[in-house]
């Protein structure tokens, strides 16, 4: 056992103090201004991680968690902070990225777009199983499954539904996903990681199931997908596809997009990692041609439904870094929205070469952000502006808008 004084909160949502031989020490939930007792769990030649045992001074900030599970569930990391002191630590912490990691001085960061609704929010949870059949969240640190008796992340729909499922244990079975669209609609995921026989079902829920398996998708009950709606527009997004879980910032990263994407009849828009369409479904009706690029099956799939009233979209099914050195277009603007890796070398290379004037980065992880924006920088482009969206209160993530331009 340890203690020691709390410095600040780093990425990942884990308080920063020193050791007494100086190394760094990452203790997640705790608070800059806080002297803590902790136990080290693991420890490396510059740097150590530790579970915090006891707050012996409490930051003056803190808060209870209104969740019982906090701490020891791996889901939140900052239900002991108000809301509006998440939003300036995640703007701090997105600042500090940019300014260490890009080696961007002053980073032109605005103001988060806070989210309206802190809690319930989420349209999508992730679920995983214990032994016993049983419903849980990742325990922190990876630690197996904390079974759980309530969560204040997803909408009530939700909500009202998990506590109803009862399992039997289920070899091969990974997570349950629970996805809520349009009408009420929820559609449950059974996902594997191996190649496994289908389970047996018996359900009396009005819910459509489906079984996500290296083999494929397979319906079990229902339909294999549902309906989402962001600015009175229907998607249709299936069990497999990805979908911004939180469905009025969804709409706000829209209307972002649109206020400032040079968009006329006669441009041409690059939609990279277009997913189901949720950017391209609004740019479409204002532009002469929006080029959209998936590796998700499923996505483009769903991308073909969602955009099929338009002429003037093509779709490119493949990875990024493999279809980009082999387009020959010139773009008036680019949509990036890699996953947290960020952009592939080969994929970024391509698109310095296709030379958009204007590229808008839409990123879920500031440190691969950060390292993306030092290469844009160094190839000409410059850094406008980036705007932080809160889409996941209570939570260390971070999505932002950068807008790029090339002289």
């Amino acid at each position: 056992m340890i203690e020691l004084d709390l410095q600040t909160l780093t990425f990942g949502g884990d308080a920063l103090g020193r050791l007494p031989d100086g190394r760094a020490v990452f203790v997640p939930f705790g608070l800059p201004g806080e002297r803590v007792r902790v136990e080290l769990v693991e420890e490396k030649p510059r740097h150590a991680r530790a579970r915090l045992v006891e707050v012996l001074r409490p930051a003056p900030e803190r808060i209870a968690p209104r969740c019982p599970h906090f701490g020891v569930c791996g889901g939140c990391h900052y239900q002991h902070l108000p809301y509006d002191r998440q939003v300036q630590v995640k703007t701090e912490i997105l600042r500090e990225q940019l300014a260490r990691i890009g080696g961007i001085e002053n980073p032109p960061i605005a103001p988060m777009m806070a989210a309206p609704q802190p809690w319930t929010y989420r349209n999508t949870v992730q679920l995983h199983l214990d032994g016993a059949g049983g419903l849980g969240f990742a325990a922190w640190g990876g630690r197996g499954v904390v079974p759980i008796s309530e969560c204040h992340l997803p909408e009530p729909a939700l909500n009202e539904l998990w506590p109803q499922i009862n399992f039997e244990p289920l070899p091969g079975i990974d997570r349950v996903g629970l996805r809520l669209g349009v009408n009420a609609e929820i559609l449950m995921a059974l996902e594997s990681s191996e190649p496994v026989a289908a389970p047996e079902l018996e359900l009396d829920l009005p819910i459509s199931v489906v079984h996500l398996s290296p083999e494929g998708p397979l319906v079990l009950a229902g339909d294999p997908g549902v309906w989402m709606s962001v600015k009175e527009t229907l998607f249709q997004v299936s069990a497999g596809a990805f979908f911004q879980v939180n469905t009025a910032q969804a709409a706000a990263l829209v209307d972002h997009l649109l206020a400032r994407l040079p968009l006329s009849p006669a441009a041409t828009v690059l939609d990279v990692y277009c997913g189901v369409g949720l950017f391209s479904r609004f740019i479409a009706p204002q532009v002469g041609q929006v080029i959209g690029i998936e590796l998700s099956e499923a996505a483009c799939d769903d991308y073909i439904i969602n955009l099929d009233a338009f002429d003037n979209v093509s779709l490119y099914v493949g990875a990024a870094e493999e279809v980009l050195p082999g387009l020959d277009v010139q773009p008036t603007a680019v949509i990036v929205d890699p996953p947290r890796a960020g952009l592939d070398r080969a994929a970024l290379d391509a698109l310095i070469r296709l030379g958009a004037p204007v590229l808008a980065y839409v990123s879920c992880d500031p440190a691969t952000l950060a390292r993306d924006a030092r290469r844009l920088l160094a190839a000409g482009y410059t850094l406008e502006q980036v705007t932080p969206f809160d889409l996941f209160p209570q939570t260390y993530h971070i999505e932002s808008v950068s807008w790029f331009r090339r002289a």
